[in-house]
């Protein structure tokens, strides 16, 4: 037996019970954001730190609340650089501030923000889930969703319009920030004068993309039928409701973002495949993904990368996943792209450019 005295011995029980309690974060930033708190700090940039009673104030000014609990959730969040904590000197009072990391749950100008994106990640049908993960193992013909929800992840969002429109909202506040970093330094646009976005939700990217590129006369935003339905007019840009398992419409470029990290190696095959047939000699695929690393450390970029596969595996595809950049060159060759390169301007996704 083990000698539970050791420092190791206790190191190790210490990490297990932080990772057995790992739900409390998720589901307190859920709580944070449901009560406003990120917005009620900022308040246009103030950032001003607020004590608990001070917050509980702001977001219920008619009375009500408990100012202990959501303290006991802010420190929580503290200890993983949420917020930053300023005590008195003699540790009466607790206030809290917002980090960079807590700011991205803040509503900017446009509506957008990550706080949708947490929402949207922690709804009844996606927790249902969760404590299904190892009937990924046990049986990978279908995802644990399914198997909680009786339907695929993108059909059961399709019935239920607030879910639909959560998803869109999530998908822009984190396309955008995204959008802004790859722009500033990607030229893979350049030249091209009809570009189709696949999986283009809203049409968000495509809009940045063509204001940040007026070679580009036309876009096309290609997504399933009740998504675009929804989506907003766009100067330049169509609205194309379809299946890309089916065919692609046809343009200079196709861009995608976060697709085909959710489909099996032969699905990825099939999209791209219709990609190739809707492009010229010369076009190209670009492809905004997740890509893992060659090795597992424990680093916040790959860290997130890892848990993000696995929130693909449950929700989405069972053999749906994030890849190396070398199963993605893979992927592309038996597409039919006989070209590739990987560019790097964000730590989670990687913009990915077959030519065709």
């Amino acid at each position: 037996m083990e000698d539970e005295t050791t420092e190791s011995r206790n190191r190790s029980r210490l990490a297990i019970l932080e990772l057995a309690n790992m739900i409390s974060v998720p589901m307190s930033l859920n709580a944070i954001v449901r009560l406003n708190v990120p917005d009620t700090i900022w308040e246009g940039g103030a950032n001003t730190p607020l004590s608990a009673p001070q917050i509980i104030a702001k977001i219920f000014p008619s009375g009500g609340g408990d100012p202990e609990n959501l303290q006991r959730i802010l420190r929580m969040l503290t200890s993983y650089d949420v917020f930053s904590e300023h005590l008195d000197t003699d540790i009466t009072e607790r206030k809290y501030s917002l980090t960079d990391i807590g700011k991205t749950l803040v509503t900017d100008a446009d509506g957008l923000s990550y706080a949708s994106y947490v929402l949207q990640h922690h709804q009844e049908a996606l927790m249902r889930a969760w404590p299904l993960v190892h009937e990924a193992v046990v049986d990978p013909k279908s995802e644990p969703f399914v198997k909680a929800n009786g339907e695929p992840a993108y059909s059961y969002y399709g019935k239920k319009p607030e879910m639909n429109w959560l998803m869109q909202k999530a998908m822009s506040g984190v396309s955008v920030p995204f959008m802004k970093a790859i722009l500033e330094g990607y030229e893979g646009f350049n030249g091209v004068q009809r570009l189709v976005d696949v999986g283009g939700s809203a049409g968000d990217c495509l809009r940045m993309i063509l204001q940040k590129n007026p070679n580009i006369r036309q876009g096309i935003n290609f997504d399933l039928p009740e998504v675009v339905a929804k989506a907003p007019e766009i100067l330049g840009v169509t609205h194309v409701g379809g299946d890309m398992f089916k065919s692609i419409p046809e343009g200079d470029a196709v861009f995608m973002k976060w697709v085909l990290t959710t489909w099996t190696d032969d699905e990825c095959k099939l999209i791209m495949k219709n990609c190739w047939k809707a492009l010229p000699a010369g076009g190209k695929l670009i492809a905004c993904e997740p890509v893992l690393p060659k090795e597992s450390d424990d680093s916040h970029r790959t860290r997130a990368l890892l848990e993000g596969d696995i929130f693909v595996m449950t929700i989405y595809r069972a053999k749906g996943k994030h890849r190396t950049e070398e199963e993605f060159k893979e992927l592309g060759l038996s597409a039919g792209f006989p070209h590739f390169r990987a560019f790097h301007f964000d730590h989670f996704y990687t913009v990915l450019e077959f030519q065709k």
